[in-house]
C-alpha cells in the first residue's frame, strides 16, 4: 500500500487532470474496496453471458516441460494470490502434455511419470488426476491439442521432436475423452492444419460440432479456443463457427517464444519482451466488427511480469487487453509475480471494464499526433465509456479529449482514474500521459440521441450509411430458452454471427455491436429470434 503516492496523485488530478502513473510497490486496498460500488455491482449482475475467459496457461513460462508438479504449483498460486477471487478461473495445460501415443482403440496415452496419481485410489498416467486436483481448488481445467494430425510438438521449443500429437481423425473421440477426464476448456492449435494446407474454417467447424456433440453426451461445457494465428482471417468465420454459441480465436502469433527461466540455456536466456512485441499483438487483434457477446478476438496469452516487462509496459499491456475484452490468460510463472503485477491483474475497475456485458473492442476515435492514440470502448450502461489514451512515443504528452467524439452531450458528469481507483475531483479535458504508457479512464455522461431503425421481418434497411466504425445496439426477443446464434450480413461487407441470450416473456434483450464503414442495411437469418430494432449512435 502506498498512501503517500495516492494522495499526491489525487492532488495532481484536482488541478488540470494531469495524471501521474504510480509505480506501486504492492497491491493497494484502494483497488479492492475504494471503487464506484454501484458501477461494479451493475456490471457483475449483468455480465452473466459472454465475458472472455480469464486464467493461466502453461506455454509462456514452461513450454514443453510442463508436468503435474508444475501445474499443481501454478493452480495453488492462482487459488491463493487473489487472482481466483478476482475472476481468473481456468488452468490450461498447453503443448507438451502428450507424447503422441495412442492405444489400440485410438485413445490418448500419456506418460505416467509426467502425470502420476495425486490422490489415493488414482492411477498413474490418467489426466483425470490433474483435472480433479484443479477442480478441488475451485478452478476449471483446460487442455490442448491440434486441428491437424501432427501438432506443434513437431517444432518443439525444447526436448525431442514428436509427431502425431494432433486430433485430426479423432475429433469425436478426443474431445469426448477430454470431457470425461474432467476438462472444461480446450485450446486447439494449427501447426498440423498449416502443414497440411487445410482450411481453418472447415476443420474448426468440424471441431465445434464435435465439441457440441460431446457436451450433449457428458453434460459438461467445453470452452473452445481457436489458435489459428490469424493466418486465414478467423475473425470472418470464427463467430458461430459450426453453430457454436461462444468461442475465441487467435488473431496473430505469439507475443514472444517461451521464456523458460529454469532451463538456463542460451536460447531462452536471450529472449526479452519489448514494447513492440506487446503493441504488435494489440494492433493485430483489432477486428471490432467480429467481436460481440460470446465471440472474442484473442490477442495472445499475457506476459505481465516476464523478462523485459517494466511497470509501465505491464500497465499498458493490462489496460489494452482489458479495454479490448480479450481473454486474460496469464502466461507468467504465478509463483514469481511481484505484488505490483498482481495488483494490476486484480484491479477490479479494469476487470469490470473487461467483463462489460457487451464485450466489445475499443474504437480509435482520434490520433491527435503521431503515436498518441485515443481508444474508446462502448459499454452496456448508458452514457458510460472506457477510455485508453496510449502514448507510443518517447516523450510525455498533454492530450486533449473531445467529448463529442465519444457520443456525449457536452462535458461528462464524472471521470475516474482506473489505475489509482479514484474519482477525478474536477472534470477537465486534458490528460498528461507519460512516455510509453497508458492512461485508463472511465467517463460517465449523457448519450447523444441515437438514430433508430425498426426491423422489417429479417432485415433492417433505410439506414444512413455509417461514416466509419460505428457503435450500435441491437434489440431482439429470444423466447427459445437457450442462446440462439443468428447470422447477419450487410452490403457493406459485414458478415458475422451474433449469439443472442434468451429473454423472458415480452421483454427485449439488447446486445452491442460495431458496424463497419458504409453499413446502410442488415439482413438476418433469425432461426428462432425476433429482431426488433437497431439504435445507431453518433460516434
Amino acid at each position: 500500500m502506498n498512501p503517500a503516492g495516492d494522495k499526491a496523485s489525487e492532488e495532481t488530478m484536482k488541478g488540470n487532470m494531469a495524471f501521474k502513473m504510480q509505480e506501486r510497490r504492492g497491491p493497494s486496498r484502494r483497488n479492492i474496496v475504494s471503487v464506484n460500488s454501484l458501477w461494479l455491482v451493475l456490471l457483475s449482475a449483468t455480465a452473466c453471458f459472454g465475458a472472455a475467459p480469464m486464467g493461466w496457461n502453461s506455454w509462456n513460462s514452461f513450454a514443453n516441460i510442463v508436468d503435474s508438479r508444475i501445474v499443481q504449483e501454478q493452480a495453488r498460486a492462482l487459488a491463493s494470490n487473489g487472482m481466483k477471487d478476482a475472476g481468473y478461473e481456468y488452468v490450461v495445460i498447453d503443448e507438451g502434455w502428450w507424447l503422441g501415443e495412442r492405444d489400440a482403440a485410438g485413445n490418448i496415452v500419456v506418460n505416467p511419470k509426467q502425470w502420476p496419481a495425486i490422490q489415493p485410489g488414482q492411477k498413474d498416467g490418467e489426466m483425470a488426476n490433474i483435472a480433479a486436483y484443479i477442480h478441488s481448488l475451485g478452478l476449471k481445467a483446460g487442455i490442448y491439442t491440434d486441428a491437424g494430425r501432427d501438432g506443434c510438438s513437431m517444432y518443439p521449443d525444447s526436448g525431442p521432436k514428436l509427431l502425431n500429437t494432433g486430433s485430426e481423425g479423432h475429433y469425436d473421440q478426443d474431445f469426448l475423452q477430454f470431457s470425461k477426464w474432467g476438462f472444461d476448456y480446450v485450446k486447439v492449435d494449427w501447426c498440423g492444419g498449416d502443414k497440411e494446407k487445410r482450411s481453418g474454417a472447415v476443420l474448426y467447424a468440424e471441431i465445434a460440432r464435435a465439441i457440441q456433440k460431446t457436451e450433449k453426451i457428458t453434460g459438461r461445457n467445453l470452452y473452445f479456443s481457436i489458435c489459428e494465428w490469424g493466418s486465414q482471417n478467423p475473425w470472418f468465420w470464427g463467430p458461430g463457427v459450426g453453430g457454436i454459441e461462444s468461442t475465441l480465436w487467435r488473431t496473430g502469433g505469439d507475443i514472444i517464444p517461451p521464456v523458460v527461466e529454469s532451463l538456463h540455456d542460451p536460447e531462452h536466456e536471450k529472449r526479452v519482451i519489448t514494447a513492440d512485441d506487446v503493441l504488435h499483438s494489440f494492433d493485430a487483434g483489432l477486428h471490432p466488427e467480429a467481436q460481440h457477446t460470446g465471440y472474442y478476438n484473442d490477442l495472445d496469452m499475457m506476459v505481465i511480469g516476464m523478462r523485459g516487462m517494466t511497470n509501465s509496459l505491464d500497465r499498458t499491456h493490462m489496460g489494452l487487453w482489458a479495454i479490448s475484452s480479450a481473454p486474460l490468460m496469464v502466461g507468467s510463472d504465478l509463483t514469481r509475480l511481484s505484488p505490483a503485477a498482481l495488483s494490476l491483474l486484480t484491479n477490479r475497475e479494469a476487470l469490470a471494464i473487461h467483463n462489460d456485458p457487451y464485450g466489445l473492442q475499443p474504437v480509435r476515435v482520434e490520433e491527435p499526433s503521431p503515436g498518441i492514440q485515443i481508444w474508446v470502448k462502448p459499454m452496456a450502461i448508458a452514457g458510460r465509456r472506457a477510455i485508453g489514451i496510449l502514448n507510443r512515443t518517447d516523450a510525455s504528452s498533454q492530450v486533449k479529449l473531445h467529448w463529442e467524439k465519444l457520443g456525449l452531450k457536452g462535458a461528462p458528469k464524472s471521470l475516474r482514474d482506473v489505475w489509482n481507483g479514484i474519482a477525478v475531483g474536477r472534470v477537465n479535458d486534458t490528460v498528461s500521459v507519460p512516455a510509453h504508457d497508458l492512461a485508463f479512464l472511465i467517463v460517465v455522461g449523457d448519450d447523444e440521441s441515437p438514430e433508430e431503425y425498426s426491423a422489417n421481418g429479417d432485415s433492417i434497411s433505410g439506414m444512413k450509411a455509417t461514416p466509419g466504425l460505428t457503435f450500435a445496439r441491437l434489440q431482439y426477443a429470444n423466447t427459445s430458452g437457450h442462446v440462439v446464434v443468428v447470422s447477419v450480413k450487410s452490403t457493406s461487407g459485414l458478415s458475422t454471427a451474433l449469439a443472442l441470450p434468451p429473454t423472458a416473456g415480452s421483454e427485449t434483450g439488447t446486445i452491442g455491436i460495431i458496424l463497419p464503414r458504409g453499413t446502410a442495411d442488415l439482413s438476418f437469418d433469425r432461426q428462432g429470434a425476433e429482431i426488433r430494432k437497431l439504435l445507431v449512435d453518433a460516434w
